[in-house]
C-alpha cells in the first residue's frame, strides 16, 4: 500500500501501459482518475467506454475510481481533468501522462496532419496537465499546505534513440523528455519531483511494430512484455517515498535502466575563431574519444 490515500491521475488509462498503471495504484492503496476519450491506434473516434471499464475494475478491488473523458490536448480539457481530481477526491498528488497514438510513415510521406495530430497528443497532452497540476500545487505550496506531488511522463526508446518510420512520434517523446527536465527544475521549490519513463511493452501501439518479437509466451513462462511489468516503478516514483527528480528511466521487463542522456563529452576550445578548414581533424579527433551513438531503432550497425 505504497501510495494509500494518494490521488493520482493517469492520462491514457483506457487500454495498455495506462490501464495496467491506474490499476496497480489502485492495488496500492490510491484513488485514481482514469482519463482516456476511447480514441482508436490512429486518433480517430473517440468513446468513454474504456475509461468507464477500467473504473469498474478498480472498484471491483474494492478501490476508489472516477472516469474523466477529457481531451487533455486542450486547455479546457486539462484543467477540467485536475478539477475532477479535486473535487472528487479532495486533492492531487500524482499525475501520470500516457495519452497518446500513433500515424506511422517515412519522413518523406509525413502528413503536416500526421504530424500535427501526434505532436498534439502527445507533447501539448502532457504540457497542460502539467500546467494545471502544476498551478494547484504552487497554490497549495504558497498556502503554506505541504506538497508531495509527483509526475511521471512518458517517452520512449524512440524519443531516447529515434525510430526509422517514426519522425513525427520521436520528434513529440523527445520533446517530452526536455519538458519533463525543466519541470522537474521549476517545480521542486514546490515540493513537486517529475520524472520520465521510456517503457517497452505489448500493447496496441506496439504490437504491429514488434509482432515477432513481443508474442506472447507460453503459458507459465514470465510475460517480459506485459504492460503491466512497468507499473511497479510507475507507481514507486509516484509515491510519496520517491526522492528522485528530473532522471529518465528505461523500462522493460524486470529490466530497469536510468538513461543519462546528452551530457557534456570531449571538449576543445581553440581560443578564437576556428577556420572550417581545420574543423575536421579538430570534430574527428573529438569523435574518437567520444562513447560511439547508438544506433536508431529500425537500422543496423555494421558489424
Amino acid at each position: 500500500m505504497i501510495c494509500e490515500g494518494r490521488v493520482v491521475i493517469v492520462t491514457g488509462a483506457g487500454r495498455g501501459l495506462g490501464r495496467a498503471h491506474a490499476l496497480e495504484f489502485a492495488r496500492q492503496g490510491a484513488k485514481v482518475v482514469v482519463n482516456d476519450i476511447g480514441v482508436g491506434l490512429d486518433g480517430s473516434g473517440g468513446s468513454s467506454g474504456p475509461a468507464a471499464a477500467v473504473v469498474r475494475e478498480i472498484e471491483a478491488l474494492g478501490a476508489e475510481a472516477v472516469a474523466a473523458p477529457y481531451d487533455v490536448a486542450t486547455s479546457h480539457g486539462a484543467e477540467s481533468l485536475v478539477r475532477t481530481a479535486i473535487e472528487e477526491f479532495g486533492r492531487l498528488d500524482v499525475l501520470v501522462g500516457g495519452a497518446g497514438f500513433l500515424r506511422d510513415r517515412m519522413l518523406v510521406n509525413l502528413s503536416e496532419e500526421d504530424w500535427d495530430a501526434v505532436a498534439r497528443v502527445h507533447l501539448k497532452g502532457h504540457f497542460l496537465p502539467l500546467k494545471y497540476a502544476g498551478l494547484h500545487w504552487r497554490a497549495q505550496a504558497k498556502a503554506g499546505r505541504p506538497v508531495a506531488a509527483r509526475v511521471i511522463n512518458t517517452s520512449s526508446g524512440a524519443g531516447l534513440l529515434g525510430s526509422v518510420g517514426q519522425g513525427n512520434y520521436s520528434a513529440a517523446k523527445a520533446g517530452i523528455i526536455g519538458l519533463t527536465l525543466v519541470a522537474a527544475a521549476e517545480l521542486g521549490r514546490y515540493g513537486v519531483k517529475v520524472n520520465a519513463i521510456a517503457p517497452a511493452a505489448r500493447t496496441r501501439m506496439t504490437e504491429q511494430a514488434f509482432a515477432a518479437t513481443m508474442a506472447a509466451p507460453e503459458e507459465g513462462a514470465f510475460d517480459a512484455m506485459a504492460p503491466e511489468n512497468v507499473s511497479p516503478l510507475v507507481v514507486w516514483l509516484g509515491s510519496a517515498e520517491c526522492d528522485v527528480t528530473g532522471r529518465v528511466f528505461e523500462a522493460e521487463g524486470g529490466h530497469l535502466c536510468v538513461m543519462e542522456g546528452f551530457r557534456h563529452g570531449p571538449a576543445v576550445d581553440g581560443g578564437a575563431r576556428w577556420d572550417p578548414a581545420e574543423l575536421g581533424t579538430v570534430v574527428r579527433r573529438l569523435l574518437a574519444q567520444a562513447a560511439p551513438a547508438e544506433p536508431v531503432y529500425g537500422t543496423w550497425r555494421d558489424g
